[in-house]
């Protein structure tokens, strides 16, 4: 089986581990320890900003942002609906509502038209997502949060090497969370990293991992245990120098791909807009003038072919059970896009070769 993505480890993160295990130190009581600072650093030298804060998770970095943004119950947070459940899900967490809004049919990204309509007297922060890799449009999301005094959160779970109109993702939002979890562009097996150029929210955001402690057994704030491990920053820190051939790799499988599926009228492929700079950790194609039956019909024929396929999202949030008490929604763009889309292998380790063989399996099934 071809799989969606696999984590690329190798001999470097292995002994990397060892060295930790070998100095016995595990962890830090701050979640500040030496190889996590040196991840931090790294991390933060790499998309340009001026903080990094290291946690155990995407998750983990969704929460601790909010709670630094000031989030609080009775507020309201917009968001797409198209995404993870945690970006959602950490909203309510914080106490927020979460208002979803629709995505742009050609990015699947958040739509800035649709967030101008939904602002009210309650907002408190837009949480653009960085789908599939692709940077939101963020400068008039960034005018729009300006204009009505919001902030702005970047999921950038999925964007690591994505840059927009020339800089790294999350360079124009407030805080920007990154996920390391196992099938990302880089992993640690589990964690997250969040960056800011706001020097107060660093701070706070350092005390938030750590159960609110400036020092040990002196909390000045509600916290979380929101640590991330040595071992796993260590993983990091290899991964972070391998990410360029990593990304180089996605990127050269992606323009393959596009090329056999270029063929077809019967697909609309991932676009990469000017100026913007595709991570590809996910290629995801869409089935046009499609039932979500004859989508998902395709899917089983590539897996019985050896191609592993996924499909982000096929619930969109607003229509989970659990959210829909946050109100009734019909996100028309959003709603269609999950019927019709699903993502193909294009992870470093798919060879020229496989990449040849999934275009032509798909073209074969598509005729």
């Amino acid at each position: 089986m071809i799989s969606t993505n696999v984590p690329q480890i190798g001999k470097e993160e292995i002994e990397a581990v060892v060295k930790v295990l070998k100095k016995g130190v595990l962890t830090h009581g701050l979640g500040a320890g030496p190889m996590v600072k040196k991840f931090e650093t790294n991390f933060a030298k790499f998309v340009k900003t001026e903080h990094a804060i290291a946690v155990n998770s995407g998750t983990a970095a969704l929460h601790a942002a909010l709670l630094v943004a000031g989030t609080k119950p009775g507020d309201e947070v917009i968001l797409p609906s198209f995404t993870f459940v945690a970006t959602a899900e950490m909203v309510v967490m914080a106490g927020a509502k979460p208002v979803f809004v629709d995505i742009d049919p050609k990015t699947y990204n958040i739509s800035p038209n649709e967030i101008e309509k939904a602002i009210t007297k309650k907002t408190k922060a837009i949480i653009p997502v960085d789908l599939y890799g692709l940077p939101a449009d963020m400068q008039p999301i960034r005018e729009i949060a300006d204009k009505h005094g919001l902030s702005i959160i970047e999921d950038a779970a999925q964007a690591h090497g994505a840059t927009y109109k020339g800089k790294p993702a999350g360079a124009l939002a407030d805080v920007a969370c990154w996920s390391f979890y196992k099938s990302k562009n880089m992993t640690t097996g589990e964690g997250g990293m969040i960056t800011t150029n706001n020097d107060e929210m660093a701070g706070n955001m350092r005390f938030i991992r750590s159960h609110g402690e400036k020092k040990k057994y002196k909390s000045l704030m509600l916290g979380h245990n929101y640590r991330m491990p040595e071992i796993e920053a260590a993983i990091g820190c290899v991964q972070l120098q391998k990410l360029p051939k990593f990304l180089a790799k996605r990127r050269e499988n992606a323009k393959r791909l596009a090329e056999k599926l270029g063929k077809t009228e019967h697909l609309q492929l991932p676009k990469e807009p000017k100026g913007y700079k595709h991570s590809w950790y996910l290629y995801t194609v869409r089935l046009k003038d499609t039932k979500q039956k004859e989508r998902d019909m395709i899917i089983e024929k590539l897996r019985q072919k050896g191609i592993e396929t996924g499909v982000y999202y096929v619930c969109p949030i607003h229509l989970m059970p659990y959210y829909s008490k946050f109100g009734k929604y019909r996100l028309l763009e959003t709603e269609k896009a999950s019927k019709q889309v699903f993502s193909l292998p294009i992870h470093p380790g798919v060879t020229a070769e496989q990449i040849d063989f999934i275009g032509e399996t798909v073209l074969h099934l598509l005729r």
